[in-house]
């Protein structure tokens, strides 16, 4: 039987390379639910190709809905909620960009259907509320993000307490060779410049400021249940190995791949199976000239060292330090503010945050919408 599928944010990178993957596995995929956002000619692309059922778009189109009558519509920030709890499909899959991923996940969830999940965003800010509603539910989640299936693969036929600690390869973005000194030169095309992957615009600074390796840590934390301590980031400009795990032995278990997300999305969709199919890429070793590993500058890369911090004390923290630095990336992309800005206001908007222990659901979308206004504030009175 086919494994229905519901993707929100199918216009996006690691969307469209979903698309592929089902494309690929029309035998053991079907997509019967998308969300594109603003893109209307991207959906109705999905709908002409594909026998969709459910349709999201953030505004109301009338034409859409009349050319496609057989498609039941959702639009409107309720709208994201309301075709996650559809009940004709069995995994979700979540490639949207930002927090606004996080309650359809919890929703879905609820709704006692499996995850596969893109949206950082989701464990960051409330990956505990997520962890209990996993198990109340009895559902899985199953990560896309590279570097965790590279972990959740390097893990299989091995015992949780035989591990050591995990390690998260990170190629160091952009700007990895530049001094703390050089980045006050560092303007927004070069920081669109990343030197292996092919991503959007908002993960792609993320990936030159290091936050979304800050992100990758708690996320880790959330999915494999090890502690901080046990979680460590190195650079490795190839990005061939996509991260490891080292066992107590002192044996080191590594996920090596050309870097293409279809990989790790035909892992988290078809698990445990690494089916062949024309996605594939097949890395020649013999090509590869060297292999380089390099320990993490906190000092150089302070972002990284935040998360760590704020992931071990929990509670409202994450969606904080998601809002600050969902809006201090907008107004660099919108070169409002220079590149080290980003962390200053990142920085300076957590000193002024209320922390709790024990959020609801509720509090963490009032504390990301809070930090996002308070760095507006602090931008407007600069």
């Amino acid at each position: 039987m086919k494994k229905r599928l519901l993707l929100l944010g199918a216009s996006g990178s690691i969307g469209k390379q979903t698309l592929d993957v089902i494309r690929c596995h029309q035998e053991e995929l079907e997509l019967v639910g998308v969300s594109v956002g603003n893109n209307v000619g991207a959906l109705v692309d999905i709908l002409n190709e594909f026998d969709v059922k459910y349709a999201y778009c953030i505004n109301q189109d009338d034409i859409i809905t009349t050319k496609y009558p057989n498609v039941k519509f959702f639009f409107g920030d309720q709208g994201l909620i309301d075709i996650v709890k559809v009940e004709d499909y069995d995994m979700l899959v979540n490639a949207l960009v930002g927090f606004v991923g996080f309650m359809p996940t919890l929703e879905a969830i609820n709704n006692k259907k499996d995850i596969a999940l893109a949206n950082k965003e989701t464990l960051v800010a409330g990956g505990d509320i997520i962890n209990e509603a996993l198990q109340e539910n009895n559902v899985k989640l199953f990560p896309i993000d590279s570097e965790h299936s590279a972990i959740l693969q390097s893990m299989q036929g091995h015992r949780f307490e035989d591990i050591r600690r995990l390690i998260i390869t990170a190629s160091g973005g952009a700007f990895r060779d530049y001094s703390r000194a050089d980045l006050v030169n560092a303007d927004l095309e070069k920081a669109l410049q990343h030197p292996v992957w092919n991503m959007g615009a908002k993960i792609t600074i993320d990936s030159s400021t290091m936050m979304n390796k800050g992100f990758e840590v708690i996320e880790a934390h959330h999915l494999f249940h090890l502690p901080y301590d046990k979680i460590d980031v190195v650079i490795h400009p190839q990005s061939i190995v996509h991260s490891m795990v080292e066992y107590n032995d002192g044996s080191i278990i590594a996920q090596l791949g050309c870097p293409d997300m279809h990989l790790p999305i035909k892992y988290a969709l078809l698990y445990p199976k690494h089916s062949l199919d024309f996605c594939s890429q097949y890395l020649d070793l013999t090509e590869v000239a060297n292999l380089q590993f390099m320990k993490l500058d906190y000092n150089r890369f302070p972002l990284v060292r935040l998360a760590k911090e704020l992931g071990t004390f929990g509670g409202n923290s994450g969606a904080f330090l998601n809002g600050a630095n969902d809006e201090a990336v907008s107004l660099f992309l919108n070169n409002k503010i220079s590149f080290v800005e980003i962390e200053e206001y990142i920085f300076n908007t957590l000193k002024d945050a209320h922390f709790k222990q024990k959020p609801t659901a509720e509090d963490l979308v009032s504390s990301h919408k809070w930090a996002m206004e308070h760095v507006d504030y602090l931008w407007a009175n600069s």
